[in-house]
């Protein structure tokens, strides 16, 4: 394990007593906040790796991380009751949207792309693993995995993908992103805790979302499901107009447009 330097706390996490520990490499940042955590950590830990041997995504699918781009994972314990766990995922959406515009500008081909993708021009940017679970002393803990595609992305895909690499005015480092994104992160969890609510983070959602009044396809696991992309509710569940009804949807893949042709997950 390597000291935190190059990558840098913001200001206010600093002042709330964030700390941040960095690996040269490690199978998942995820995986490893989660034993700390069973281990006793008090939470507000950021792991950061430089490559991943068994990074995933959600539905434990394989999430290429070789070097250069940003892995880094959140270690919160008892931030939220149980049930709103889940609401986490858009706070840190939203916080991660706010961290990329400040190397690519106030671009609106930036999106986020329910539940956890941002995306720029369509093309998936960074994506957000969100684990939790009771741990054996009654506390509760949460991980918000973040992942981004500083200089590289993989091409076998289903989708399109790109990185910062292609579309900042500037090269942009792991640690540029990760240094604001500690940032904005912290500030949307306290916004979320002094809302007490999940209606501020909503809205805010919703500026950002991919496909919002748009015909999409959600492939979820009990089949596809196609309607006009109407809001998210009070919970972050998806609802879709199908025809004279309102479908909830509370998990699945968002496709926005049908997958590349011949590609593969």
């Amino acid at each position: 394990m390597d000291q935190p330097n190059p990558f840098r706390l913001a200001k206010n996490a600093i002042e709330q007593d964030c700390r941040a520990l960095v690996y040269d490499d490690i199978g998942s940042t995820n995986d490893e906040a989660m034993r700390l955590a069973r281990e006793g950590d008090p939470g507000r830990l950021w792991l950061i790796a430089k490559t991943q041997s068994k990074g995933r995504g959600r539905r434990g699918r394989q999430w290429a991380s070789p070097a250069g781009n940003l892995y880094a994972s959140l270690l919160l314990i008892d931030a939220v009751p149980a049930r709103f766990a889940p609401q986490l995922g858009f706070v840190a959406g939203i916080a991660l949207a706010h961290a990329l515009r400040e190397c690519i500008g106030d671009d609106p081909r930036l999106r986020l792309k329910w539940p956890n993708d941002i995306l720029f021009d369509g093309a998936k940017l960074a994506g957000i693993l969100l684990e939790s679970a009771v741990l054996a002393d009654g506390r509760f803990a949460c991980v918000l995995g973040i992942g981004v595609n500083c200089v590289t992305y993989p091409n076998a895909l289903s989708y399109r993908a790109t990185a910062l690499a292609e579309i900042a005015a500037r090269q942009y480092q792991a640690e540029d992103v990760f240094l604001h994104l500690s940032g904005t992160l912290l500030s949307g969890l306290e916004l979320f805790a002094k809302n007490a609510g999940f209606d501020a983070i909503r809205q805010e959602w919703l500026a950002f979302a991919a496909g919002l009044g748009d015909p999409i396809r959600v492939e979820t696991p009990t089949g596809s499901v196609i309607g006009i992309f109407r809001t998210i509710d009070a919970s972050g569940r998806l609802i879709l107009a199908c025809g004279d009804t309102d479908k909830i949807i509370e998990a699945g893949d968002v496709w926005l447009t049908e997958p590349v042709e011949g590609s593969i997950e």
